[in-house]
C-alpha cells in the first residue's frame, strides 16, 4: 500500500496525451485522486471545490498558462489554498523560465520529458522536506533559497552586514 494514497492531485496540462501519461504514473504510485484540467481556468475552478493536496502544472498553456495560474493560487483575493504545493511541468528548461515559475512561487520544477522517478522525487520533496513559506508584498511561495548554509547566523546577509550590531540597524 502506498505512502500517498491519500494525496488529492490536481493535474492541469492542455495536452491529453501528457496528462494521461503523468496520470498513469501517479497511479502507478498508489495516487488515485487525480482531477484533471486542461488549463489554468478549469484548474482554478476545480480547486474552488475540490479539496487538493498537490498541483502539477503545465507552464504552457492557453487561456491561463502555469505562471499565471500559480501567481493566482499564491496571491488571488479568492484564492482556494496559498499554501498548496505546486510542481511546474516544462518542455523547457531556460533559465528565465524556471526563474518565472519559481518568482510566481512554484515549489518545484520538472522538465519534460518527464519520468516516474523524476515526478515522484518531486512529489516527495515537497512533501517530506517542505520549505518555509514567505509572504511579502512582493512575493507569496516557497523560500527561495535552495540550501542552508551551516555558517549562516542571520538575519544579516551580506559580509559588510556582519561588522554592524544588530542595534545599529
Amino acid at each position: 500500500m502506498s505512502s500517498l494514497q491519500s494525496l488529492a492531485v490536481l493535474l492541469v496540462d492542455d495536452n491529453q496525451h501528457m496528462r494521461a501519461i503523468t496520470s498513469a504514473v501517479l497511479n502507478s504510485a498508489g495516487i488515485h485522486k487525480v482531477h484533471e484540467a486542461p488549463d489554468g481556468a478549469v484548474a482554478l475552478d476545480i480547486l474552488s471545490h475540490q479539496p487538493v493536496d498537490l498541483a502539477i502544472v503545465d507552464y504552457n498553456m492557453f487561456p491561463l498558462d502555469g505562471v499565471e495560474f500559480t501567481r493566482l493560487v499564491r496571491t488571488g483575493p479568492d484564492s482556494a489554498n496559498i499554501y498548496l504545493p505546486i510542481i511546474m511541468m516544462s518542455g523547457h528548461a531556460e533559465k528565465s523560465r524556471i526563474y518565472a515559475a519559481r518568482d510566481a512561487g512554484v515549489t518545484e520544477f520538472l522538465v519534460k520529458p518527464i519520468t516516474a522517478k523524476a515526478i515522484l522525487d518531486r512529489i516527495n520533496a515537497v512533501i517530506l522536506k517542505p520549505r518555509a513559506f514567505i509572504k511579502t508584498s512582493a512575493y507569496c511561495g516557497p523560500c527561495r533559497r535552495r540550501r542552508d548554509v551551516e555558517a549562516y547566523a542571520g538575519p544579516f546577509r551580506r559580509a559588510a552586514d556582519s561588522r554592524r550590531s544588530p542595534r545599529a540597524a
